[in-house]
């Protein structure tokens, strides 16, 4: 195992110091728990968005944090979901009076504990807790058992827009499960990835063959194939998502192209060029193209497409500014347009 680190066991707290030392005007921690990271300055009166899940996934979760999107986010050890104790810190400290809202991905763990954070919320606290859970992985044929992936960037930009609104609670909470319903994603790995605490790959692949349906957490896919052109790997992975969203012809969409961890930029824009080309040939007009490291899997090589259906409130949403350490986005529209 060759990793720029100090020891497996302390990765995670080391990391977690230097993200607070590098935005120190941004983020804060809640008393000295490295793994309750909260916005620096919240917005009086304004609805909190909470979230959390294992490290190793940079900039998911706690990437998100700032205007325009997350409050505050609970963190677990690498791929290991965080406990309900540090959620329910999280919960108490980004509330102003309108109530959480958690945005969490579809896994076992994280269900448990944000359901368990929730409860002990009310018991212990008058906070109103709501929660959407994120399935947009179309791999797993189960909606259901769908996994949460890359596409929960898309439930984090509306619903924190939402929130920066001043809506409430049961406004910011509809419109997070709009957009969870409106996503799907499909990630393909052409490597493992090492987790530091185990030392060795999370699996075996030859050099000739690809995972198709990865996930997040150094899983492999659901099937292995051979390793194929750009365009058919792309093929791969839109053609289920086009088929489980069927979109009619002149739908407005925004795409996300996500590296997992070790592939180049000019690998994932050459498949946004055949992505793009399928959508235009289907007729859908592409608002716009996110494309980068959004939710990585360690150093997995691989990526994950994501597309997001839009209407005319997802889209302003969608264009609404942020700004968190990780993700920077101006207005996509003009304000006439909007």
């Amino acid at each position: 195992m060759k990793k720029i680190i100090n020891s497996p066991k302390d990765f995670v707290n080391d990391m977690l110091r230097g993200i607070y030392l590098a935005h120190p005007d941004e983020l804060t921690c809640v008393a000295d728990e490295l793994h309750v990271m909260v916005k620096k300055r919240l917005v009086p009166g304004k609805v909190g968005i909470a979230t959390g899940g294992g490290s190793g996934h940079l900039p998911l979760f706690l990437g998100y944090i700032g205007n325009g999107m997350l409050d505050g986010c609970s963190i677990g050890e690498v791929f290991q979901s965080s406990s309900a104790q540090q959620m329910l810190a999280v919960t108490k400290s980004v509330d102003s009076g309108q109530g959480v809202l958690y945005i969490l991905g579809n896994y076992g763990g994280d269900n448990l504990n944000f359901k368990l954070s929730g409860e002990m919320a009310d018991v212990e606290t008058s906070i109103n807790v709501t929660s959407v859970i994120v399935k947009d992985d179309v791999a797993t044929d189960n909606p259901e058992n769908r996994r949460g992936v890359a596409g929960i960037f898309f439930v984090y930009k509306c619903a924190g827009a939402a929130a920066a609104e001043m809506m409430n609670l049961n406004e910011v909470t509809r419109i997070a499960q709009k957009a969870a319903d409106n996503v799907r994603t499909m990630g393909i790995a052409l490597s493992p990835c090492t987790i530091p605490r185990v030392g060795h790959p999370s699996f075996e692949i030859g050099e000739d063959e690809m995972e198709i349906g990865t996930g997040i957490h150094g899983e492999p896919g659901v099937r292995r194939g051979q390793l194929t052109t750009a365009s058919e790997i792309v093929d791969e992975m839109v053609y289920p998502i086009l088929k489980d969203l069927q979109l009619p012809e002149n739908t407005e969409v925004a795409v996300l192209v996500n590296g997992l961890g070790s592939t180049p930029l000019e690998e994932q824009y050459l498949a946004y060029g055949h992505v793009h080309n399928i959508l235009s040939a289907r007729g859908l007009k592409i608002f716009h193209a996110y494309v980068g490291e959004f939710a990585t899997s360690m150093e997995m090589a691989g990526i994950s497409i994501s597309i997001f259906k839009l209407d005319e409130e997802l889209k302003r949403l969608l264009a609404k500014p942020a700004d968190t350490p990780f993700f920077r986005q101006s207005s996509l529209l003009s304000i006439s347009s909007i």
